[in-house]
C-alpha cells in the first residue's frame, strides 16, 4: 500500500506548465441533501465506463472520468476531470466502495490495476472503485521540475551553519517552480476539495451513502469526508490511520523513525539469506547503508534518462520498498544490482512507483495523456497535499533559528531517511499557509460506526495516531489492534482482511478495542 512518499524522484518527464499560486483553502461548505448553488450541474452526471487500455492493463478493469469544479468556490468558472476505474461487482451489488491507497500522491487507478486481486472479495457486494485525486497521475498532476533536487543541494552538508538565509532563498524559488510547473490545479489541492470530489464521485456512481476504504492518508481523506458530509457516510474503513493534529514537522521524525525501523527489520531478514548484498551481520548491514546514501550523495551515478542517482534517490527507494515484506525480496534484488553492477533501474522503479497507466481514449479526453504525467508527480503532490493542509507557517527567522535543531533531530530519528524527510517538511516554507479545517474542524462526527484498523508495527503511521483520532473523532470510531507489522493491515493480515470484508460487506463490525494477532503466530 502506498503511504508516506518519496520526497524526490531520480528521473522526469517534461511537466504541465502554469502560474497559479498556492492559495489558502477555506473551510468546508455545509453538507445538504440538495447540491450546493452552482454544483448541481457536477451533481447530474453519470460515470460512461469504457475498458481501460494501455500495456499491462486487466481486461475487466473499466476506466472513466467524473469532472469536479477547479475551484468550489467559483464553481461557474474552470473545471479538472478526475480520473477513476472499477471492477463490476460479481454479486448482488449494494453500490460502489471507493478506495483510496494514500500517499497523498498515490495514483489509485494504477494501484487498483496491480494490486485489484487483493479486493475481488469485495466485489461479491460492490463495484470496487479507485480514483486519481485532483493533482495526481491522470487527474491534472502537478510537479516541481528540479525543485526538489535544489531543495536537497541547499540542506546538504553545513549549509544551515554556513548560510542559513541561502537555505531559504533556495526553499522559496522551489516554491516557486513548484508553481510554475503545476497548473492551476496546484491553489486548489488539498485534503478539504478532495473530499468535495469525493462527494461527486459518489453521486455520479449513483450512491446514496459513500462506502470507503482508505489506506495510511487515505484515512485522512475519509476523516475529513465524514465532518464534511456525516449523513452522507455508508460503511467506512480508515486502515493505517493518519493524525489529523500533529504538526508536520513532528509528522516528519515519526516517518523517519517509522522507516529506521522498517530498514533494520528488512536488514534482519536480509542478512539471513547468504545472497543479501549487505553481508550477513545485521549490526555491519545497517553501517553499510549509511555509507552507500553518503558515498552516492558524494558520487552520484548515471542513469539511462540523464540524470543522477545520488544517496538521497537511494534513500527514496528503500522508503518505497520497505512499507510491504512483500516487496522485500525485489527491493534486495535492486540493492544488489546497484551494489554489484551499478545498475540503478531497479530502484529507479521504486521510486516512480513502477506504475503503467491507461492510455487516453474515448470519453476520457480530459484527462492528462499518460506521456505527460511527470515522474516527480507523486513527490510533488505528497508535498503539495501536505503542505496545503498544514497551517503552520513559521517565519523566516524562525526557521533559520530551528534549522540546526531540526536537522539535528531528524538525522537522529534516522541517518539513513532524515535529511530526506527534513527537507519535505522545508518545502512547505515559501507556501501560503495551509487550512486550519482539518486540525479545528474534525472531530466529533456524527456519523454511522466507522471501523479504525492500528498496526502496532506500522513503520509510517504509528499505532498511538489510530487511538488519538478514533479519539477525537468520537463515539462513531471502533478500533481494532492489529498486532502484526507492515504498513496497514489488510493486505497483510488475514484477520483484519477478514473483518473489514465482514464489515463492508454485511455491516458486521468487531468490538471497539477487540484485536487480530500477527499471521506469523498462526505459522
Amino acid at each position: 500500500m502506498l503511504a508516506k512518499l518519496s520526497t524526490r524522484p531520480s528521473i522526469r518527464r517534461c511537466a504541465v506548465t502554469g502560474t497559479a499560486g498556492l492559495a489558502l483553502l477555506g473551510t468546508a461548505l455545509p453538507a445538504a441533501d440538495d447540491p450546493p448553488p452552482g454544483l448541481t450541474r457536477f451533481y447530474d452526471q453519470k460515470v460512461t465506463w469504457s475498458r481501460c487500455t494501455g500495456m499491462d492493463m486487466p481486461k475487466d478493469l473499466q476506466c472513466g472520468k467524473v469532472t469536479v469544479p477547479l475551484d468550489y468556490a467559483e464553481p461557474g468558472g474552470g473545471t479538472l476531470d478526475i480520473a477513476v476505474a472499477r471492477y463490476r461487482a460479481t454479486g448482488k451489488s449494494r453500490g460502489s466502495l471507493l478506495l483510496n491507497f494514500g500517499g497523498p500522491g498515490g495514483q489509485g487507478v494504477a494501484q487498483l490495476a496491480m494490486g485489484g486481486k487483493d479486493f475481488m472479495g469485495l466485489t461479491n457486494g460492490y463495484d470496487v472503485v479507485s480514483f486519481d485525486p485532483r493533482g495526481v497521475g491522470r487527474s491534472s498532476p502537478v510537479s516541481c521540475g528540479n525543485a526538489s533536487d535544489n531543495a536537497l543541494d541547499a540542506t546538504d552538508g553545513n549549509a544551515d551553519v554556513a548560510d542559513p538565509q541561502a537555505v531559504l532563498e533556495e526553499l522559496r524559488a522551489a516554491a516557486t517552480e513548484c508553481t510554475e510547473h503545476s497548473g492551476p490545479v496546484l491553489p486548489h489541492i488539498g485534503t478539504v476539495n478532495a473530499a468535495r470530489d469525493l462527494d461527486v464521485m459518489r453521486d455520479a456512481l449513483g450512491d446514496d451513502k459513500l462506502n470507503y476504504l482508505g489506506f495510511s492518508y487515505g484515512s485522512r481523506l475519509g476523516a475529513v469526508y465524514a465532518a464534511q458530509y456525516p449523513e452522507k457516510v455508508g460503511r467506512m474503513v480508515l486502515d493505517g490511520v493518519d493524525t489529523l493534529t500533529e504538526p508536520l514537522a513532528d509528522q516528519g521524525v515519526v516517518s523517519a523513525q517509522g522507516q529506521q525501523t522498517a530498514l533494520e527489520s528488512f536488514l534482519t531478514w536480509c542478512t539471513q539469506d547468504i545472497a543479501c548484498p549487505f553481508g550477513r551481520n545485521p549490526r555491519e548491514a545497517r553501517k553499510h547503508v549509511v555509507e552507500v546514501v553518503e558515498s552516492l550523495d558524494k558520487d552520484p551515478l548515471p542513469t539511462d534518462f540523464g540524470e543522477a542517482f545520488t544517496g538521497q534517490d537511494f534513500a527514496g527507494a528503500l522508503g518505497q520498498g520497505l512499507y510491504s515484506r512483500e516487496l522485500w525480496p525485489s527491493l534486495q534484488r535492486a540493492i544488489g544490482q546497484l551494489l554489484e553492477d551499478g545498475d540503478t533501474r531497479g530502484l529507479e522503479t521504486f521510486l516512480s512507483g513502477g506504475f503503467t497507466l491507461p492510455s487516453r481514449r474515448g470519453p476520457h479526453a480530459g484527462l492528462t495523456d499518460p506521456a505527460d504525467v511527470p515522474l516527480d508527480n507523486l513527490p510533488a503532490a505528497l508535498m503539495a497535499v501536505n503542505c496545503a493542509d498544514d497551517p503552520d507557517r513559521p517565519a523566516a527567522a524562525q526557521v533559520t533559528e530551528d534549522l540546526g535543531r531540526l536537522r539535528a533531530r531528524y538525522e537522529q530519528a534516522s541517518p539513513v531517511f532524515g535529511r530526506y524527510r527534513l527537507t519535505q517538511v522545508l518545502m512547505c516554507y515559501g507556501r501560503p499557509k495551509g487550512t486550519d479545517y482539518i486540525r479545528d474542524d474534525v472531530k466529533d462526527v456524527d456519523t454511522p460506526r466507522m471501523l479504525l484498523v492500528g498496526t502496532r508495527g506500522d513503520p509510517a503511521t504509528p499505532y498511538r495516531w489510530t487511538v488519538e483520532t478514533a479519539k477525537r473523532l468520537g463515539s462513531s470510531a471502533v478500533v481494532l489492534d492489529n498486532r502484526g507489522e507492515g504498513h496497514t493491515g489488510y493486505g497483510s493480515s488475514k484477520c483484519v482482511h477478514s473483518k473489514v470484508d465482514a464489515f463492508l460487506l454485511y455491516g458486521t463490525l468487531p468490538p471497539d478495542g477487540s484485536s487480530c494477532g500477527s499471521d506469523r503466530d498462526d505459522e
